[in-house]
């Protein structure tokens, strides 16, 4: 008999060598992470990771603060100084009440920078009576995000170029490296205000861009990658400390109270409030967008977070014409696959393409009414001699279907589109590939549905569109 009177119980040898083999392949995965020395960004539907705590000081900063106070004199005064009446007319007393006076003023004036001065640094949790209700998670989330956030500025020939904030994702410890996350606006050709009427496609990869700690140092970043379709780009920077990696959340809806983050020439933090808006985009800008909806209507803080009441990430703010961002649930897939393939690969469809959900519900009532259709994405674009165009879709049809799947949105969309293209490349490990895609369309004008094939290219390049003009003679 077994000690202590126990039976051993036979279980499934089936889903024993699966738990084990479940089990080793965590562990495996886990072990390479910590010999490489890697830390990630963590996204909402990865491992739950504890909130880091803010900084507390510790007790070797105790102890040396308290030694270097105990070197310094003691403060002047504890009060105004002041001269009796009977002493005024002596010239001693008054050489050293000015020197006392100076004294208390310096004294004050550095006590008022640090703590005293409440009013040159207010934000919209402040003095916004509308957002007293979630002030205190709102300001919880902002004090969770803000270590993550950093400013970076270009240069080009020692001239300015841009600024604009990023989100640290990534840290090797072994190598003392972390990783940026910001906009592809930082080394952009053009100022922003020219980009809708100018913009040639340009970039200055070789700009040299500079990281601004909050430490107030500054060290200086190398170009890893950059996304040109997503807009975003990836720099390298030398840490000799831990940084505070970004926390992501996939989930964003329409309506729902966000704030846009971002940090001042000074590194202060800058905090906007604002709702998440679904829109019709404009020509000039990628489909894939959502809008940060404010009344400021500034066009700032570029390559800065977007973060729900938790404090996590719902998308990088990367404005166009309008307050745009890139949701989270893209940049997710798109960080999977830099890491994995250190590209991103992507079909272009040479079309572009607005959801029927962002119509008016007289609309798309009609639509399901007369024709059956409940949803789809709306042909906005079709590039001049584009394969789509050579298939007659046109401008106005519906696209119901993606490969079998129907399809609402554009985000849905590119994900699908980043999942094509990453199943393609890890198999063929090539770029600038053809394949078919299966697409389900309603036709405008015949008012009837076709599947067709359609023939797209993997690249990783951004997707231009092309507008097709007709010469008249």
């Amino acid at each position: 008999m077994p000690k202590g009177g126990r039976r051993r119980r036979r279980g499934n040898p089936e889903t024993e060598r699966e738990a084990k083999k479940k089990k080793k392949k965590k562990t495996t995965a886990r072990s390479l992470a910590e010999d490489r020395g890697l830390m990630f960004a963590a996204f909402e539907n990865e491992k739950a990771q504890p909130r880091p705590k803010l900084d507390r000081a510790h007790d070797d900063d105790v102890a040396e603060s308290s030694l270097e106070e105990s070197s310094y004199p003691p403060s002047p005064l504890l009060h105004r100084p002041y001269i009796p009446d009977e002493l005024a007319d002596r010239p001693d007393i008054r050489a050293a009440f000015k020197h006392a006076k100076a004294q208390y003023q310096a004294d004050l004036a550095c006590r008022f920078a640090f703590t005293l001065d409440r009013s040159s640094s207010l934000s919209c949790l402040s003095h916004e009576q509308h957002l007293h209700h979630i002030r205190e998670p709102a300001k919880d989330a902002v004090l969770f995000a803000a270590n993550s956030i950093i400013t970076l500025s270009s240069y080009l020939d020692d001239e300015p170029l841009n600024r604009c904030c990023g989100l640290w994702i990534q840290q090797d410890y072994k190598n003392n490296t972390a990783v940026v996350l910001t906009s592809a606006h930082l080394i952009r050709a053009k100022d922003p205000d020219q980009w809708m009427d100018e913009w040639t496609g340009e970039y200055h990869r070789d700009a040299e861009v500079i990281v601004h700690l909050l430490d107030d140092t500054t060290a200086v970043a190398s170009l890893l990658y950059l996304q040109e379709h997503y807009e975003f780009a990836l720099y390298e920077v030398v840490v000799n400390k831990p940084v505070q990696l970004s926390t992501f959340n996939d989930n964003v809806h329409s309506g729902q109270d966000v704030f846009r983050l971002g940090r001042d020439e000074s590194l202060d933090l800058r905090i906007t409030h604002g709702r998440v808006e679904y829109m019709i985009p404009v020509p000039y800008e990628r489909c894939h967008y959502m809008y940060f909806s404010n009344n400021e209507h500034i066009l700032r803080d570029d390559g800065g977070p977007i973060i729900d009441l938790e404090g996590k990430v719902v998308g990088m703010v990367n404005n166009q014409i309008n307050e745009t961002f890139l949701p989270s649930s893209i940049l997710h897939k798109c960080l999977d696959s830099w890491r994995k393939l250190k590209c991103i690969p992507r079909p272009h469809l040479g079309m572009t393409f607005t959801s029927i959900k962002l119509l008016d519900p007289i609309g798309i009532e009609r639509m399901r009414r007369k024709h059956n259709i409940e949803s789809g994405l709306i042909v906005e674009e079709v590039s001049k001699e584009s394969n789509a165009e050579k298939l007659g879709i046109r401008k106005g049809d519906i696209i119901e279907r993606f490969n079998g799947e129907y399809i609402s949105s554009t985000i849905e969309l590119e994900k699908m589109l980043l999942d094509i293209g990453n199943d393609h490349f890890e198999q063929a490990k090539r770029l600038n590939a053809e394949i078919d895609v299966q697409i389900q369309i309603f036709r405008a004008t015949k008012l009837c549905r076709r599947t067709r094939n359609l023939i797209v290219i993997i690249s990783d390049c951004g997707e231009d569109i092309i507008e097709g003009k007709h010469l008249f003679f």
